[in-house]
């Protein structure tokens, strides 16, 4: 009965230290492997990780170090490729994952054969993309770059073709595409530029009390004097009714004026 007993203890202290816990990676492959500090077990035997799957494949890594790479190029993934890696470890330590970010999309796109039709449709190819980012549309206007839309990236190294409704002012155009990863550092294609032959759009009245009302629908922001923005849209008419009394900085088409609410 002792013997049952203390096999039954055995086991169950096994199973504690095995089951505790677990880090778990998700991301893409960038052709980086992980690199992993691994402290010793909390009892004072051994090292605290004990298992590490890549996308449910036992690794044959040596983990029974203070340190160890998590070897990705066996497993003969492509750049782009979806991973998942889990890093069971034991109780009462935790290992730490050196470079985590190399698993993060990075912005890697070459986009060609961009064109913009006589309906406002933006079109592009984008080959070599390493992730899924978003490609993010900005067209200039009033002496900056404006976001006017965006569209997921794939994330394959393949040719991807994207398509984004855009609205062009009259005369000379400019727009661009924009994608930003982990690193914070925007990347932009070359710009893509078409003249438009639409006329000039104009507003009315220059002191009105609930609506502005533009000769057709265009791309707008309300600043007031402190420079806070209040209102922007697409629209060919605009309720102001809640806007308070004074003057107001008004962003159109190609210009820049100012209006007084009433």
């Amino acid at each position: 009965m002792k013997q049952v007993f203390a096999l039954v203890l055995f086991v169950l202290s096994t199973f504690t230290v095995f089951a505790s816990g677990e880090i778990v990676l998700k991301g893409v492959y960038q052709g980086k492997n992980i690199y992993v500090m691994n402290p010793f077990a909390s009892s004072g035997v051994g090292f605290c990780v004990f298992e590490v799957t890549v996308n449910g494949q036992l690794t044959t890594d040596e983990i029974n170090s203070s340190a160890f790479e998590v070897d990705l190029t066996v497993f003969q993934f492509k750049k782009g490729d979806k991973l998942v890696i889990s890093i069971k470890h034991k109780d009462g330590c935790l290992p730490k994952v050196i470079n985590p970010e190399v698993l993060k999309p990075q912005s890697t796109y070459k986009a060609s054969l961009a064109k913009i039709d006589r309906n406002g449709m933006l079109t592009w190819t984008s080959t070599n993309e390493s992730g899924s980012l978003p490609f993010i549309i900005e067209q200039f206007r009033w002496n900056k770059w404006v976001k006017v839309g965006e569209v997921e990236g794939k994330g394959t190294a393949q040719a991807n073709k994207y398509s984004c409704q855009v609205h062009p002012h009259s005369g000379n155009n400019r727009f661009r595409l924009k994608q930003i990863d982990y690193t914070r550092k925007p990347r932009y294609s070359s710009e893509i530029r078409i003249r438009s032959m639409l006329p000039p759009v104009t507003f009315e009245p220059l002191r009105p009390t609930t609506e502005i009302v533009f000769s057709r629908e265009t791309m707008f922001e309300i600043y007031d004097y402190f420079g806070n923005l209040k209102m922007k849209g697409l629209a060919a008419r605009v309720n102001i009714s809640k806007l308070g009394k004074g003057d107001y900085f008004l962003n159109y088409g190609t210009k820049t004026e100012t209006f007084k609410k009433k």
